[in-house]
């Protein structure tokens, strides 16, 4: 089997830095000598995401507007934080409070994914919530226009199939969550 050798950072320089985008310039040289002096990265904060489960075996998913693909979509809930800052499942606690309300009995970690680790540098932290139980207001962020939606179980795979639940971290949750449970898609 190969070796893979990691390519060489020669210089790195931040180019772009505000609160919605920072993105890294960086040079490298790659394991046979080739130099390429723009290879870019977007330098993201990691994401907590959560597959909160209801007593009545209904997920809590959010419908939102996500202008990078410019369209209306379902999925789990979900945010950024900062590692220094909070750990991935107060942030996940954090999230899913904030979007939905909702708040979990208990949280279990799933795992830990890259989403794009061509040009992105975070992580996405999937987590379990059990037994969540609306007690609360939601506190939407100014960006943030969220419908809430309450789907058994039992049909979530239609809506997979269907197409209106294809967001990669909210699919891999699913059936991670899924498997975890032991509940057969």
């Amino acid at each position: 089997m190969k070796k893979i050798i990691q390519w060489k950072k020669l210089d790195s320089k931040l180019i772009l830095d505000n609160q919605w985008c920072r993105v890294r310039k960086d040079t490298v040289e790659l394991p046979n000598g080739t130099i390429i002096d723009d290879f870019y990265v977007n330098v993201r904060p990691d994401i907590a995401l959560v597959l909160p489960i209801t007593p009545q075996n209904e997920i809590v998913f959010v419908r939102q507007y996500r202008h990078g693909v410019g369209q209306v979509l379902l999925e789990l809930p979900a945010g950024s934080f900062h590692p220094t800052e909070e750990t991935p499942e107060v942030a996940a606690t954090r999230e899913l409070t904030e979007e939905t309300g909702y708040v979990p009995e208990s949280m279990v970690k799933l795992a830990t994914l890259y989403d794009n680790p061509v040009k992105d540098t975070n992580s996405v932290h999937l987590f379990l919530a059990a037994n969540v139980q609306k007690i609360q207001a939601r506190q939407l962020d100014i960006t943030e226009e969220i419908e809430v939606v309450l789907v058994p179980v039992n049909e979530v795979i239609e809506y997979i199939n269907r197409g209106e639940i294809c967001v990669a971290g909210t699919v891999a949750a699913l059936f991670l969550g899924f498997q975890k449970l032991g509940i057969s898609l």
